[in-house]
């Protein structure tokens, strides 16, 4: 049976049923990439995420195209420069916690090798596939979000909550959770046999 559904959370705008079809639940283990993610999804919290991803270029240029190394050498002058865009979402503390967040990747990178080395690990390597019925059924956070927030909490992230990070596993393809009846279910599946 041929499935041409989509999650209906992204309704019909152009930019989602894009992100939807080609992001979200894609597999990343590119560093820049989580990076990327992490960034946006704290900015993410308290709004929508149609929000974010019209703002998403003007943030790749204040963030210096999410490069966690330039990030976390970002002087307070340089942050409020970039609180001051209003291309972005202008809140104080999530401007400022992408430098400590960058600090906090950097030495995970250093620890672990890379950042995908450290979150991957969670999961083993391999996506967790969810068979979802309906968008009421997907959580908004698991014990398994909870268990790596907590940790990244202690390694000195902020704007790391459990709903943001399942958030981001989602985004990142840690988890697949497209529903069952979404076409890009059964692709993400395969792109996380071939991991």
């Amino acid at each position: 049976m041929l499935m041409t559904g989509r999650c209906t959370w992204c309704g019909e705008d152009p930019l989602y049923t894009q992100y939807h079809d080609s992001e979200w639940g894609v597999p990343v283990l590119d560093d820049r990439t989580l990076f990327e993610f992490l960034i946006l999804e704290g900015a993410q919290a308290g709004l929508s995420w149609i929000t974010v991803l019209r703002k998403r270029e003007a943030y790749k240029n204040v963030f210096d195209n999410f490069d966690p190394v330039k990030v976390a050498r970002f002087t307070d002058a340089k942050l409020e420069k970039v609180l001051s865009n209003p291309a972005i979402i202008r809140n104080r503390l999530k401007v400022f916690s992408a430098r400590k967040n960058a600090r906090a990747f950097l030495d995970i990178q250093a620890e672990w090798g890379s950042f995908s080395n450290y979150i991957w690990q969670f999961v083993d390597g391999k996506p967790i596939q969810n068979q979802w019925k309906s968008q009421a059924d997907i959580p908004a956070n698991t014990p398994l979000s909870d268990k790596i927030s907590k940790d990244m909490k202690k390694r000195g992230f902020t704007f790391v909550g459990t709903t943001i990070i399942y958030a981001h596993m989602q985004a990142t393809g840690m988890v697949n959770d497209h529903t069952v009846s979404c076409y890009r279910h059964r692709e993400c599946a395969a792109l996380a046999k071939a991991l």
